[in-house]
């Protein structure tokens, strides 16, 4: 069991805003007081570049910024040149489909789902309208990716295969590893989003099989600022920079340049320091806890609040299977920014909106949805609170 208490310690956040019931680490987490301590001492003692100059102090900052990488691959089970950093998941996935259309051709197949936030969409239909890529979509089924549906969309012009590995908005997890399976078999190459999953599941990507994985920092404890592109490095060694400028270059002509190799070719001016220092030390913390043990606390919160909602009238609740820390819901007739707003008042945060994700919108046949989103920090009373705000948010709309 997780000691609420003391974990709270380590979040500075609370020492100013001790009684807020936060549910939506989905969007962004607290950061632990290791991460702040790591970006303080870089920033206020060193906060030189890496990769340049040959004097201690910078020497000191690409040792450390080269051990975040690191932490990074051991935390996914890759090797550390196999690590771009970018500045956000986001980042990752434009840098990913930049970088691919390289090697994709008019009529090629992308297969991809509705159920993507639009960073794991838009970046694959921008490059598919460019270069007249055909976009298949898998079909949805309760809200969930089945390998019978995926299966019925690949052909042999199947030549990516993009996904998510837990849905932003329903929680649910897909088969991932029969789906790589399927698309290798095809010789499609496969790219995850892993933004949601990073803190709720053991990433492997060795076990996955994935070619390419992106997440954040920001949603795992960590620093804003920072993400990860993971890449095999026979796909790194034949694409192409998408980014151009200082430290990515190896050789500079008249009539043309060079590039480094390995992750380096990608992370072109000055990088991210003190966030990709930030983000080891919040995956340390991570592992100190046990990403299972913060699984489980995260799941045992879920279902506590999911037992009290469930027969509750007024309130429909989208994904009562979902697998990982998120209840997506509406309080019938009443527009869920409302419903935010009043949650607010009882000191409770959740997400109100479309979660950058309209075509799930779509699919739920919803303008918007409320997200409660739990994290390591959460409690019962937490739960609590929530729990009696929703139900006098309802009362007070349906005036019962």
């Amino acid at each position: 069991m997780i000691d609420v208490k003391e974990i709270r310690k380590q979040f500075p956040v609370y020492q100013k805003y001790p009684d807020i019931r936060f549910f939506d680490t989905a969007a962004s987490a607290f950061k632990h007081q290791s991460v702040i301590d790591a970006m303080y001492d870089y920033l206020a003692f060193n906060g030189t570049n890496v990769h340049r100059g040959v004097y201690h102090l910078a020497g000191d900052a690409t040792n450390r910024y080269e051990a975040a990488r690191n932490k990074v691959a051991a935390f996914i089970n890759c090797k550390p040149e196999s690590i771009i950093f970018t500045k956000s998941t986001t980042h990752s996935l434009n840098i990913a489909a930049l970088s691919l259309g390289s090697i994709l051709n008019p009529g090629d197949e992308i297969v991809i789902s509705e159920l993507e936030h639009h960073s794991n969409l838009l970046p694959w239909l921008a490059i598919a309208d460019k270069l007249g890529l055909v976009v298949k979509f898998i079909p949805i089924e309760n809200g969930m990716i089945t390998i019978e549906n995926f299966k019925k969309v690949l052909t042999n012009k199947t030549k990516l295969v993009v996904t998510h590995h837990i849905s932003n908005v329903f929680g649910y997890m897909t088969p991932i590893k029969e789906m790589v399976k399927r698309a290798h078999e095809l010789g499609a190459i496969v790219v995850l989003d892993s933004a949601q999953s990073i803190l709720h599941v053991k990433t492997d990507v060795k076990d996955l099989g994935v070619d390419i994985l992106a997440f954040s920092g920001h949603k795992a404890y960590g620093p804003n600022g920072i993400g990860v592109l993971y890449m095999t490095s026979k796909l790194m060694d034949k694409l192409p920079p998408v980014e151009f400028g200082g430290e990515m270059v190896d050789k500079v002509y008249l009539e043309g340049s060079t590039w480094k190799s390995g992750p380096y070719k990608f992370e072109a001016g000055t990088p991210a320091i003190a966030e990709a220092i930030g983000l080891a030390k919040a995956l340390e913390f991570i592992e100190s806890v046990g990403i299972e043990n913060i699984h489980a606390h995260e799941v045992l919160l879920r279902n506590y609040i999911l037992d009290k909602l469930k027969h509750e009238k007024g309130i429909t609740i989208f994904n009562k299977d979902g697998e990982s820390s998120i209840i997506t819901f509406n309080i019938d007739e009443v527009h869920p920014h409302d419903t935010a707003s009043f949650l607010d008042q009882y000191g409770v945060a959740v997400r109100a909106g479309h979660h950058c994700n309209q075509l799930t919108m779509k699919y739920l046949d919803q303008d918007a949805t409320v997200r409660a989103s739990i994290g390591i920090y959460n409690s019962i009373e937490d739960c609590d609170v929530l729990i009696q705000a929703i139900k006098e948010t309802r009362d007070f709309f349906h005036n019962l």
